[in-house]
């Protein structure tokens, strides 16, 4: 019997356990996953909980209820992989799983410690993150009572996950203090160490513009040093301060700590792979999906559904000893959600960036590309229920792992 090892159910590892149990004869093959925490967490809605239009019981799922039964799920940290001999091990009962196969599905997490000062004094008191539901509550709780000032959202280092929620909290923000009517006793900053709003250039120029409109200042290429949380600042390498009543930080991503302790990451403990083909660079029988990689291209789930089909597709060829196909192209599709029920849409690549048009379907849409719209809005809004529904238990989504230029204005 040989086994397929997936280290962490989260969104690519749940996805790849349901596509391999539907290609894999039972009789010959065992699949195994492996994560830490039983609940299952849908992180595109912890943008919406400091603002009251979700709640963490819409975002929390227990893993179980999205796993076929002929997958054997193992709730466990781990120890350590060891690549070279094809074994993992875990904390549980200290139990060793030899693989045939291991993907590498382990996301990447928070370390707000990695920023000196930041978790000392203010955290989750006027500093908060909205990355983790514990986070978007406890900011959620601030925001209920807080009768304005200075709020400075501010991304420590990229590269984070989903690189446009930073922008898309702002928007939220403006709108949610419109809604109460404190904004014109809100200061909203934003300070990134990108030298605009985004990465991509175009889009950038979009989005800044955005934040000008809505009179809130863009403080770019800001590399922050330090949180002075006696005195309500942060401050940058090249001494700039920036003081706040509230900080709202994305705090460093980085991948596993078990990345590290078996020697199989990058500075950040992400595994270096091809990034066509989502093998790992050392180890043939290792491939990684989703957050877990050193792929340039945005940390989302939409990536993750993107790389699926190809991974799944060279997990198949490589176990028939056949070679990879470099396929993936790094696409990346992103609803961001602007405030007052419009929303964009961005669709991109490793070559090219974000293009107005109209998506899926070449001028009809019914989205549109770089451009606010209320049905961008509403994607973004049922999305929730495409993702527990539809794209957790790997079905078939109509839309292309390719970016297509369809449909695009260049």
């Amino acid at each position: 019997m040989k086994t397929l090892l997936i280290l962490g159910a989260g969104t690519g590892g749940t996805m790849t356990a349901n596509q391999m149990a539907r290609h894999l004869d039972p009789t010959e093959w065992k699949i195994i996953i492996v994560d830490r925490d039983e609940n299952h967490y849908y992180q595109p809605g912890f943008l919406f909980i400091p603002f009251g239009i979700y709640t963490s019981g819409d975002v929390i799922k227990p893993k179980r209820n999205f796993l076929p039964p002929q997958v054997e799920m193992i709730f466990s940290d781990i120890e350590l992989i060891e690549p070279d001999e094809n074994r993992v091990r875990l904390t549980r009962q200290n139990r060793v799983i030899h693989y045939d196969y291991l993907v590498i599905a382990t996301g990447t997490h928070l370390v707000p410690e990695e920023t000196p000062g930041m978790v000392d004094g203010g955290w989750r008191k006027n500093v908060f993150d909205f990355y983790s539901v514990d986070g978007a509550t406890a900011l959620n709780r601030f925001l209920k009572f807080w009768k304005g000032g200075r709020m400075v959202v501010n991304v420590v280092e990229m590269p984070i996950k989903c690189p446009v929620a930073p922008l898309e909290f702002i928007f939220l923000a403006d709108w949610f203090f419109h809604q109460r009517g404190i904004r014109d006793k809100v200061e909203i900053i934003f300070a990134t160490p990108l030298p605009g709003a985004f990465t991509k250039p175009r889009a950038s120029a979009i989005l800044g513009n955005m934040l000008s409109e809505r009179q809130i200042r863009l403080e770019s290429e800001f590399n922050i040093m330090e949180v002075d949380a006696g005195n309500n600042l942060i401050r940058s390498y090249d001494n700039r301060e920036i003081p706040y009543d509230v900080l709202v930080t994305v705090p460093t991503n980085m991948g596993a700590d078990v990345i590290e302790r078996s020697g199989m990451g990058d500075e950040l403990n992400y595994v270096p792979v091809n990034k066509h083909t989502l093998q790992s660079q050392r180890w043939e029988n290792v491939w990684v999906i989703g957050d877990a990689s050193n792929a340039p291209t945005s940390k989302a789930g939409s990536v993750a559904h993107f790389q699926l089909e190809i991974l799944i597709e060279n997990l198949l060829r490589h176990m028939e000893g056949l070679d990879p196909l470099p396929k993936f192209d790094g696409h990346a599709n992103c609803f961001i959600e602007s405030g007052f029920e419009k929303g964009i849409l961005i669709d991109f690549n490793y070559d090219v960036e974000p293009l107005p048009g109209k998506f899926p379907l070449p001028g009809f849409g019914p989205f549109s590309l770089l451009k606010e719209s209320p049905v961008n809005h509403w994607g973004k809004m049922m999305f929730r229920w495409i993702y527990w529904n539809v794209l957790l238990k790997g079905e078939e989504m109509p839309f292309e792992s390719q970016m297509s230029m369809a449909g695009k204005w260049s």
